[in-house]
């Protein structure tokens, strides 16, 4: 080799042979032993100065020669999947989007790795899947059901580590809530498939915990602003105006990987269930059974779930009726003594939690399900004045008991105001018929087992409400009324939750707000 003289670093690469005969003719002496073009082929596939012109024109031969494509070429197809295209131009997403449709069409042996190649590219970013796009699915139940059953272990085994980062795993959560869209037979494992992520990012991790670190921000943001402003001249407010304002970024990194996944799939609930800003009745029914299953099966029994069940709560939001099915299914639960006791406990948690924190259930659907509640309590009670043995304080044997009764507490210290709201006499009369004396009274001390804070709360509700009874009905008699400004509980010791309502303390911006009371625009009437 002659090397004397030639500048290696100002020369240009020495040119390579480009590969121009025919796909097909290509195929066809390979097949007869002759692999000079085959391989020359392969080798220009992968080569990233391929230009869009030229790489459309082979897709086009190939799709002309794909029943040609079969296992004997298999290297050849792989080369193809690893071609870089979603980068590319449009006409260049097209077309390859044209092959793997009649490839996987063609030849199905293909499918699985045509499947893989498309979800690795769920993340880092974003690949929109157009209307009007190629669905490498078929349009064929049969492929369908085909395509379900190799497509949902590759986006569970493809599923980013939840330690990755919250924009890793919006994008894939994204994309894959995007799949269902197309493939609405694997809509219910993909829930359960992302419902599963959620439950261990809100287990891992305390509300306690993240509340803390969010107001320990806070407070460090404050005294950073304080500090600031010992040097702040009275001539800077113009300057101070051009500092970027705080972000809504969560300071727990669990808080805001969760914050951010809820969002998105709050955002996935809000569009299935709306068309051009109206409710579907029937989209919404059938995501609300899909999501009703997923709960039974992941949120009901998982421990110490602080948020991922405000999923379920926020599509309830849509429509009364479904807010009514939901207590209906969780009453069934607490009240069938087949199901396991801790289940049926877990049931009347969520029972009260819904009641208590959802103000989109009116007062009517309010009131009947504290009678449903207090008659089951009172029967139970019943049963065991009337037992041969002791009855004793003992959550082991009586905590779907116990549970129910937290639930009656929790749900009166959240919404005794919209009971007593329309009508104060009415209200007073309906709590007295309720017979909480009898309840708090009894053997079983329920009191005793509840939340410390329940308990608490609910011996200030009741000492507030009796207070009210009597000087009320004193007052017909022309007593004085006693304001309700002048009660300390009902004029300001309520709990007021609205920060707890949401995911995290700063979840949900303008798009979607916190579950408790849902914006108007999500309230359709029918």
């Amino acid at each position: 080799m002659d090397a004397d003289g030639r500048d290696f670093l100002n020369s240009p690469p020495a040119k390579t042979v480009r590969f121009g005969g025919c796909v097909a003719e290509t195929l066809e002496k390979a097949r007869h032993g002759d692999t000079n073009d085959y391989e020359l082929l392969k080798h220009q596939l992968v080569d990233p100065e391929i230009k869009d012109a030229q790489l459309i024109s082979w897709l086009q031969e190939f799709r002309s020669c794909v029943t040609q494509l079969t296992k004997d070429h298999e290297q050849l197809v792989y080369t193809i999947l690893r071609v870089p295209w979603a980068d590319r131009c449009q006409a260049v997403v097209d077309e390859y989007l044209a092959f793997l449709g009649n490839l996987v069409s063609a030849q199905t042996v293909f499918l699985c790795a045509c499947l893989k190649m498309a979800v690795s590219l769920f993340t880092p970013k974003r690949v929109t899947i157009h209307e009007g796009g190629v669905d490498i699915s078929d349009s064929d139940d049969e492929d369908e059901g085909e395509t379900s059953r190799f497509l949902v272990p590759i986006l569970q085994d493809n599923f980013p580590f939840v330690q990755k980062s919250s924009r890793t795993l919006e994008c894939y959560v994204h994309n894959l809530l995007r799949v269902t869209v197309y493939l609405p037979s694997i809509r219910r494992d993909v829930l359960e498939l992302v419902v599963g992520k959620l439950l261990k990012l809100d287990v891992s991790t305390s509300r306690a915990e993240m509340e803390d670190a969010e107001e320990h921000a806070q407070k460090e943001e404050v005294q950073e602003q304080l500090e600031e402003g010992l040097f702040d001249m009275v001539g800077d407010e113009d300057m101070s105006a051009d500092r970027p304002a705080r972000t809504s970024v969560m300071v727990h990194p669990v808080a805001e990987r969760l914050d951010v996944l809820m969002v998105v799939l709050m955002a996935y609930i809000k569009d299935v269930c709306h068309v051009d800003g109206l409710l579907h009745v029937e989209r919404t029914k059938e995501l609300f059974k899909d999501l009703l299953s997923v709960f039974e099966k992941l949120i009901l029994p998982t421990h110490a779930s602080s948020h991922v069940q405000y999923i379920l709560f926020y599509l309830c939001s849509f429509r009364l009726a479904l807010a009514e099915a939901f207590l209906d299914y969780l009453w069934k639960i607490l009240q069938n003594p087949s199901w396991p006791a801790v289940l049926r406990q877990t049931a009347a948690g969520y029972l009260g939690s819904f009641l208590a924190r959802a103000k989109f259930v009116p007062v009517l659907t309010l009131r009947a399900c504290l009678d449903l509640l207090l008659s089951w309590i009172h029967r139970y009670i019943d049963s065991q004045d009337n037992g041969s043995r002791q009855v004793c304080c003992d959550i082991s044997l009586h905590g779907p008991f116990y549970a129910a009764c937290q639930a009656v507490f929790y749900t009166l210290i959240f919404r005794h105001r919209a009971i007593l709201e329309a009508n104060m006499k009415k209200g007073l009369e309906y709590l007295q018929g309720l017979n909480l004396e009898r309840v708090v009274m009894c053997q079983l001390n329920p009191l005793k087992v509840c939340l410390p804070s329940v308990t608490t709360m609910f011996a200030a509700f009741t000492s507030s409400t009796w207070l009210l009874m009597f000087t009320l009905l004193d007052s017909f008699n022309g007593l004085k009324v006693v304001k309700e400004d002048e009660d300390d509980f009902l004029g300001g010791e309520t709990p007021h939750t609205e920060g707890i309502l949401g995911v995290t303390p700063s979840s949900f911006g303008s798009n979607i707000c916190s579950v408790g009371s849902p914006p108007f625009s999500h309230q359709q009437q029918f």
